[in-house]
């Protein structure tokens, strides 16, 4: 207590268990059953993953259900941006080289595919969930058709260079409610 005495700055309390804790077989003490109850938590299941059967008291084990579904992910596999949203550009160009597989951003029900003649050449529309939609165009192939339900794994088709590109890419809007928004509110970052 007399060394408790002598320190000076903090409360009588913070003074009591500074001394407690800095004592080194404390210190020693409580990192060695931190360090223990670290390793127990990880060894021991938390979830309630493990049932007890009441009539012989053995464990059995409720199956594990794994998905391998993305909810949002780009549509090209190797994501080379060569043109941004703009006021003047309302989506983003991803640059590829014709043949490069195309995905829907999320999983939905295609709305329309074909040639479109406002200038995006081979054109997928693609419906999601809460008024989402996603326009992929200058396609050099379509592989899907209208009313397909399709995921993030399912290919739309290939990118090109059709309609009015320069070069190959894939141009992508996305529509929220009927109006454009920038697809980078929904991309992964």
């Amino acid at each position: 207590m007399g060394e408790i005495r002598r320190v000076r700055s903090g409360s009588k309390t913070s003074r009591f268990f500074r001394h407690i804790f800095e004592h080194k077989n404390i210190r020693r003490l409580l990192g060695t059953n931190l360090a223990l109850l670290v390793i127990a938590s990880s060894i021991i299941p938390a979830d309630s993953s493990l049932a007890m059967n009441e009539g012989d008291g053995t464990l059995a084990e409720a199956p594990l259900v794994l998905t391998t579904q993305r909810k949002v992910s780009y549509p090209v596999e190797e994501v080379k941006i060569s043109q941004g949203y703009t006021l003047f550009h309302r989506g983003i160009d991803f640059d590829g080289k014709t043949g490069d597989s195309v995905s829907p951003i999320m999983d939905g029900k295609v709305e329309a595919a074909g040639y479109s003649r406002a200038g995006y050449g081979n054109t997928v529309i693609v419906n999601h969930e809460g008024g989402v939609a996603s326009l992929y165009a200058h396609l050099s192939k379509i592989e899907v058709s209208e009313g397909d339900e399709v995921t993030t794994f399912t290919k739309l088709g290939e990118m090109g260079k059709t309609g009015r590109a320069n070069g190959d890419h894939l141009h992508l809007e996305v529509l929220k409610n009927g109006s454009q928004i920038n697809p980078f509110t929904l991309l992964p970052r």
